[in-house]
């Protein structure tokens, strides 16, 4: 099993007769699990920190639906005007956030993560308790670490064209403590040459898998954890942001997805890489990811009809060959059923459990077709 880095943590839920939950976690392996890329996983947390600092910006007069026009101001940035996925063609924080859950859209976490800026990004983090995780990069681009320090200048308008707030440039001066972080047993390097030695990820996202799954609770189910470990944001935004977690890409009008964004798309719990249709009753309010061989997700599975409900995140290592950026991860074979097996395994476990009390889902049944 260690050499798949298997990590699994599942969360029972117990409701009392007023429907207050109480929670059992169990979690494998018990030791302290070793480190695992990430991937598209980190973009959870960033979704929760640009609500958060929008609450601190009120004053200002924005919200997550105000233009957002980001500039270009460094070697290395790009610029955004427009968005063709809207209905007016004006970019903004709303449409970033669907675009991330629906899809986990790499430009629109890059976009946030400009917002936020590293320094904001991985303050808040620590100070809400998720110590280790250090979110230092876009996603999909290449970028020196100087130029992932440096955060674009961004500009926020009301729908007349009246300025609210501009943010100049950012950078973060603060070094953060020195980590060997080292997967596989080989690498291609950015020239396609063969490193016969372990790739060093000491300077890419970390996000362990504890951390994801307390901030997956934090946003479902906001009193299961530690108030410091709460995002500070309204409850209007929490509900968008479950909303869709849950949706489907058919089920969004803007922006629009075909055929090829099939319903579980990105939900490997449960469902894996299968194409056929959901179950109904069923729905999942997840965060996942996939790079690097690596395979992550962490979710909330409701089944309405039958009054089930359980957190669980896993992940596993699709690596087989050892060698990094060979293009020969076993996701096919090795992850996708893997996450699908142990999806249904807890599934199953669920259905057979007796409880006291069944829990009353009604929160958690959004009308997944209505715009916001």
């Amino acid at each position: 099993m260690k050499a798949y880095n298997i990590q699994v943590i599942y969360t029972q839920i117990n409701r009392d007769a007023q429907n207050n939950p109480t929670f059992h976690t169990y979690s494998y392996p018990g030791e302290p699990a070793a480190y695992y890329y990430p991937a598209s996983t980190v973009k959870l947390p960033i979704v929760l920190l640009a609500l958060q600092k929008l609450q601190e910006l009120k004053s200002k007069h924005i919200t997550k639906y105000s233009s957002m026009i980001t500039d270009a101001g460094y070697s290395g940035q790009t610029a955004t005007y427009n968005d063709p996925n809207t209905p007016d063609g004006r970019p903004c924080i709303a449409q970033y956030i669907k675009r991330i859950l629906l899809v986990s859209d790499n430009d629109a976490f890059n976009r946030l993560y400009e917002f936020l800026g590293q320094e904001y990004i991985n303050k808040e983090l620590h100070k809400k308790g998720y110590a280790s995780a250090q979110i230092l990069h876009r996603l999909d681009v290449y970028l020196t670490a100087d130029e992932n320090r440096h955060t674009n200048p961004i500009r926020f308008y009301d729908t007349a064209g009246n300025l609210l707030y501009e943010q100049s440039m950012q950078y973060n001066r603060t070094k953060y403590q020195e980590r060997n972080d080292v997967q596989g047993n080989a690498y291609y390097d950015g020239n396609h040459v063969l490193q016969q030695k372990p790739m060093n990820f000491s300077g890419k996202n970390r996000l362990n898998l504890e951390s994801l799954h307390k901030i997956l609770m934090s946003i479902v189910m906001p009193q299961s954890v530690h108030a410091n470990q709460r995002f500070n944001i309204s409850e209007e935004d929490r509900l968008f942001v479950l909303k869709y977690m849950g949706a489907y890409p058919a089920e969004s009008v803007y922006p629009s997805y075909g055929k090829s964004y099939y319903d579980t798309w990105v939900k490997f719990l449960y469902y894996g890489s299968d194409k056929s249709p959901v179950q109904n009753s069923i729905r999942i309010f997840n965060k996942s990811g996939n790079a690097y061989g690596q395979l992550t997700d962490a979710a909330y599975i409701v089944d309405f009809d039958k009054k089930i409900e359980f957190f669980l995140s896993a992940t596993i290592n699709c690596n087989t060959d050892g060698i990094l950026n060979d293009d020969a991860y076993d996701y096919i074979g090795l992850g996708y059923p893997f996450m699908k097996n142990l999806g249904n395994a807890i599934y199953r476990e669920e259905l057979n459990r007796r409880k006291k009390y069944l829990p009353n889902l009604a929160e958690y049944q959004f009308n997944f077709a209505a715009e916001n």
